[in-house]
């Protein structure tokens, strides 16, 4: 797209409110574009929308008027998560109108040099990560996208000094024309989101397009661990600087000694930096990092080495990575219930992020899994869960498909919870029945491998009444 000041008095949609939405449509019309505003939800479901009627912003209530999208329209941005598929952005294609999303405003907006950030697991803790450190190095630092600050409204308040540091999603990247991020982390890639991509290729072409307007001067930050992550480094066109947990790197951020594969020892570990001269500095033990499991390592290591890409001495990073507890909803301690230790891990929306969860624990765990069915067959489980899991308790559209992957990886203890009067009764009973399987020294952990939306409307609410039920028992 073009820079925004140059849709003044020109016709642009905004498809979607959320607050995302409500900053795009603010900005285009304080630059003098004619806004219109279209969500699907009634005008009383939509509370943000009365300063954008009280700037003067038209805003359509109540579904998607045939006339909304026509050939005097210049621009659709969109909310990332509307797919392509819903009818207006159909015809914006079809009528060859530019459809974004906000990432790509807000970039033309910034004068800050962005960080961004994106992977199938991982970005909310790395995103959080980098913030901290960024400002414990002197370094000042803006989080936001998907989480912190909307990204429209952080663009316009940051200045040149500032590093804007955004967490990513596909959906949010696949609607990206020019964006370039001075720097740019993949942090790994899994089978997630295929109901909206329509498949794995267009998922992965999304997330690449982090890197597609890279050249000298910025820096690709890559998990050398991932088979995809590396495919791409052909085709990287800025600094190429990677970070591994099982290799050791001509210059990154890696172990030393390395992690060897599906073992449990215990040696002591170094995170440690090489730099291009061929210099190892380190930076924590491993055994220091404030949030459990090898998953968490990679995240930290990729967190160091786009901190050392924006200027952060490695003397800085130690105590930022100490003195991290986590986020929520991901590996969240929650209490101590009879000797029983439980767990928050709901924004694990997908096979790989449970069984990431599922190895950083050496005790035994009752899992609690299952959400919205996006048509994948858990297959992947069967290993962990031979593994690691002493019980199962499954619940929401999936909890058969998960009962028989559980069957097939000989656990014997299975519960199935079927859908009771209401989300919270059925979240509630799940609990007190991995209670009653679990005895002292076990671990209970909520990591649906699902997304939460066949019986909440989040990860974020479904992770609340896991732990209000815990704390209830």
């Amino acid at each position: 797209m073009k820079h925004p000041e140059s849709y003044k008095g020109q016709e642009i949609v905004v498809l979607g409110l959320a607050r995302s939405g409500v900053q795009v449509a603010k900005v285009m019309h304080n630059l003098g574009a004619i806004v219109t505003v279209n969500d699907r939800k009634e005008k009383e479901e939509c509370p943000e929308s009365g300063e954008l009627e009280e700037l003067g912003i038209k805003v359509i209530y109540g579904g998607h008027p045939d006339d909304l999208i026509h050939s005097g329209v210049k621009l659709l941005v969109k909310n990332p998560g509307i797919p392509y598929s819903v009818s207006p952005v159909r015809k914006a294609i079809e009528l060859g109108v530019e459809v974004v999303t906000e990432v790509e405003v807000a970039f033309h907006l910034c004068k800050a040099p962005i960080i961004g950030i994106t992977g199938s697991n991982g970005k909310t803790t790395t995103t959080t990560w980098v913030g901290n450190i960024l400002e414990a190095a002197g370094l000042r630092s803006i989080v936001a996208g998907n989480i912190g600050t909307p990204l429209c409204e952080a663009a316009i308040q940051a200045d040149e000094d500032d590093w804007m540091v955004v967490e990513l999603s596909s959906f949010q990247l696949k609607g990206t024309e020019e964006f370039r991020p001075r720097i740019a982390c993949l942090l790994n890639l899994a089978e997630t989101h295929l109901d909206y991509h329509g498949g794995m290729e267009d998922y992965a072409a999304s997330k690449a397009k982090l890197f597609a307007n890279q050249g000298e001067g910025d820096t690709a930050v890559l998990n050398w661990d991932d088979a995809y992550c590396r495919s791409l480094v052909p085709y990287m066109k800025g600094k190429l600087l990677p970070f591994s947990t099982s290799e050791e790197l001509v210059e990154g951020v890696y172990l030393s000694p390395p992690y060897i594969a599906d073992t449990e020892d215990t040696q002591a570990r170094d995170l440690v930096y090489r730099d291009s001269e061929g210099q190892v500095s380190i930076i924590v033990p491993v055994e220091e990092i404030g949030i459990p499991g090898r998953y968490n390592v990679a995240n930290a290591a990729a967190a160091c080495a786009i901190s050392i890409a924006a200027g952060a001495p490695v003397s800085a990073l130690k105590g930022p990575l100490s003195s991290f507890r986590g986020v929520e909803h991901r590996l969240e301690y929650v209490a101590k219930k009879d000797d029983v230790s439980y767990y928050n891990n709901s924004k694990a929306t997908n096979s790989k992020a449970t069984t990431m969860a599922l190895t950083s624990f050496q005790e035994p765990i009752i899992l609690i899994a299952g959400g919205l069915d996006r048509g994948s067959d858990y297959m992947e489980l069967i290993p962990v869960l031979n593994e690691r899991v002493k019980a199962i308790v499954t619940l929401g559209e999936t909890r058969h498909k998960i009962e028989q992957v559980a069957e097939l990886a000989g656990l014997k203890q299975i519960a199935v919870v079927d859908t009771e009067e209401d989300a919270a009764t059925t979240l509630q009973s799940a609990v007190k029945q991995a209670a009653a399987l679990a005895e002292a020294g076990d671990i209970v952990l909520l990591s649906p491998a699902c997304a939460s939306w066949d019986m909440f409307s989040s990860y974020e609410e479904r992770g609340r009444i896991f732990k209000e039920a815990v704390h209830n028992l």
